[in-house]
């Protein structure tokens, strides 16, 4: 593993100034820490962030957004949430690619690095979700700093991290942290989301994946099952949902993502979901030479319906 040291700018921002891979040091943009402090509840790893030879990032001490600004700013804005079954980010894999794809379309994107509940944050499984739910606050706070439009405001999850965005999208109105500042009176609604080969449901036979083991142990009571499924919280708030998976995925089970589809149906909220006959699980923005090349312009057309993209 290979680490970096946060620099603090200005008391508010900060940026990577060790060696980092090539993978990540071609791309560095300007950083924002989430919190004003802190985070919520306390604790949590010491040390330096450390960054794997792929760009996975772990050691998640200063949870941050890294912003990829577009040449020509359209007014819209995504949050992207890398997988790594909450034990790690796979930023080089994931969020990267998904960022600079989005910016070379005029969104704005903002990879999100947040905390890993096994990593010894007092808040345990909340602390991913205050993270999530902190920085659409803080994008939203700051709009007019990078011309985004408020009701423009959308998530992008892959794997672990689609779970993230879903429970973002899915309970939005849950306060899972006590207000700390102006930035915590906005809406952490998300106004779209997007779950590439998402994990949705703890719930048998379905949960054997890291990121049950990471969130709620081995062992979880019924309660603790239900509250992290994404689907337990599916209504009529839920924002619009793009969903895509293979049937072949052998992490998180296909069927993760039609139980998301059913959900949002059955609570009338708006979902287009693509299944793909191959493809496995993480192939980021998609493998050439396979099917899950096509899924990128499946959500292209989706952002254009939602008036994302022009």
């Amino acid at each position: 593993m290979i680490c970096r040291r946060n620099l603090l700018l200005g008391g508010a921002l900060f940026a990577a100034a060790l060696k980092i891979p090539d993978v990540l040091a071609r791309d560095r943009r300007l950083q924002i820490p989430l919190w004003p402090g802190p985070p919520p509840g306390g604790s949590g790893p010491g040390g330096a962030l450390e960054i794997s030879r792929k760009g996975a990032v772990s050691n998640i001490s200063l949870p941050s957004l890294e912003i990829f600004a577009p040449e020509k700013p359209n007014g819209s804005a995504i949050i992207i949430a890398g997988g790594g079954g909450y034990k790690r980010i796979e930023e080089g894999k994931e969020s990267y690619p998904a960022a600079r794809w989005l910016a070379a379309r005029g969104i704005h994107a903002f990879v999100l690095t947040y905390r890993l509940p096994i990593e010894g944050w007092v808040a345990g499984p909340l602390a991913p979700l205050q993270d999530a739910q902190r920085a659409i606050r803080l994008i939203r706070a700051r709009a007019s700093q990078w011309q985004i439009d408020t009701h423009k405001i959308g998530a992008l999850g892959f794997s672990a991290g689609g779970h993230l965005m879903g429970l973002t999208a899915a309970r939005s109105a849950f306060s899972s942290y006590d207000a700390l500042d102006d930035i915590d009176r906005q809406s952490a609604r998300p106004d779209i989301a997007a779950l590439i080969y998402p994990v949705i449901t703890l719930s048998a036979p379905y949960d054997d994946t890291s990121t049950r083991k990471s969130l709620v142990g081995r062992h979880p009571t019924d309660a603790a099952t239900r509250q992290w499924s994404v689907e337990s919280h599916v209504g009529k708030d839920c924002p619009p949902i793009f969903l895509t998976q293979a049937d072949d995925d052998r992490i998180s089970d296909p069927a993760n993502s039609r139980i998301m589809q059913q959900a949002c149906e059955k609570a009338g909220a708006d979902v287009e979901f693509h299944p793909i006959a191959s493809g496995g699980h993480g192939f980021g923005m998609g493998k050439p030479g396979t099917l899950t090349e096509a899924w990128p312009t499946w959500y292209e057309a989706w952002l254009k319906k939602r008036s994302f993209l022009t």
